[in-house]
């Protein structure tokens, strides 16, 4: 009798979290910190033996367009033979999650009108899921640059602000509709800014209730303008007010409504350097003359750092390094082993789920994704 009992329970517990609302608050699938990598798919045919799979939890693949209201393949030739080849890498790691990433700087053009309506949000969310499905992928991440601000030649308007939410929505219950299908679980995420506007033009508190992760883009703090300094610093040089500072994007997003496990820290694997108009600070935070190549980190640690006048300093309010030509005014803002370690450690001292990196390509040594697997992991 008891022994009936027991199954009458675990079938009734079965019957029930299988009645579960497929919009109810997604909680992050991972115990461990995940490692959420972009790879260059705009770039043609990847080469996959170049990734190491057993040290990432989750490949996010850019970029895929967004035309006519639908989740859009414009390369779809290379992108197909490269979906292939990405899902090759589980053999070394069937954990791993493959994700598209819909949108980027160039190709958000399109966002604004694609989720207007009911009827074209559902539309943009069933091709999202569509393309997911019939190249055996694992979810869909959103790189609107912006809801409601000005990118690089976007539409926005007003309304942006609850159908970026409601957008969510629509792709979340388009992959449950896919679950039920297929019986696998995928995942909803997203990468934003850390300025501050981005909290006036979204309702993040709402949108997090859709979303598994909140991948925050930690760095290019510096693009543009009449100064420069670090652009991918934790903590503020000067001002906490006026600097931007991962640190800072944590404080914004979690007093925004954004559960801490479900953000997730994003890394450069790539720097950005200037020529200072004077010698001042060794450049932090003072005027631009011209802008120059940053690079990769391998290329800035097996290259740029070799050469003669160059000298890495360590900022200990930024926590982090940069490099200094005093003859040439060079400044170069990057991120190192060293400043891996530390952010590694915030995350885990914040609860994150994890970290990011923009992009694969930019570091093929993985001097960074193995110093992340050491120090994340431990």
């Amino acid at each position: 009798m008891r022994i009936k009992s027991f199954f009458l329970v675990v079938i009734i517990g079965l019957f029930l979290s299988g009645c579960q609302k497929p919009t109810e608050k997604v909680e992050s699938q991972y115990k461990k910190p995940i490692i959420v990598g972009y790879v260059p798919g705009f770039r043609g045919e990847l080469d996959v033996a170049t990734i190491d799979p057993r040290k990432l939890t989750h490949i996010n693949y850019a970029f895929v367009d967004v035309k006519d209201s639908m989740a859009w393949l414009t390369n779809i030739a290379t992108d197909t033979i490269n979906f292939r080849k990405l899902n090759s890498l589980k053999k070394d790691n069937p954990a791993l999650k493959i994700l598209i990433s819909i949108g980027g700087w160039s190709w958000s053009e399109n966002f604004s009108d694609a989720v207007l309506t009911e009827s074209s949000r559902m539309k943009f969310a069933q091709t999202s899921a569509a393309i997911v499905e019939q190249n055996n992928l694992d979810g869909v991440d959103i790189d609107w640059e912006y809801p409601g601000l000005k990118g690089e030649d976007n539409v926005f308007r007003p309304e942006d602000k609850e159908n970026f939410t409601l957008m969510f929505k629509a792709i979340r219950e388009a992959l449950d509709v896919l679950t039920e299908k297929t019986g696998k679980s995928y995942e909803v995420t997203t990468a934003l800014p850390c300025f501050p506007r981005i909290f006036e033009v979204t309702e993040m508190g709402k949108a997090a209730a859709y979303l598994d992760y909140v991948n925050l883009m930690a760095y290019d703090f510096y693009t543009s303008g009449d100064t420069a300094g670090h652009h991918s610093n934790l903590y503020p040089v000067d001002s906490y007010e006026k600097e931007e500072s991962g640190d800072k994007a944590y404080a914004l997003y979690t007093a925004a409504g954004v559960p801490a496990e479900k953000l997730v820290l994003g890394i450069p694997f790539y720097g950005r350097s200037w020529y200072m108009k004077t010698d001042d600070n060794r450049g932090i935070n003072r005027p631009v003359d011209s802008v120059t190549q940053g690079g990769g980190y391998t290329y800035i640690k097996d290259s740029i750092m070799s050469r003669p006048g160059f000298t890495r300093y360590w900022d200990e309010k930024a926590q982090g390094p940069y490099l200094w030509n005093a003859q040439s005014r060079q400044l170069v803002t990057y991120d190192d082993e060293e400043s891996m370690k530390v952010k590694c450690e915030y995350v885990k001292a914040k609860g994150m789920g994890g970290i990011m990196f923009w992009q694969y390509a930019s570091d093929p040594k993985e001097y960074l994704l193995t110093a992340a697997n050491e120090h994340l992991y431990k």
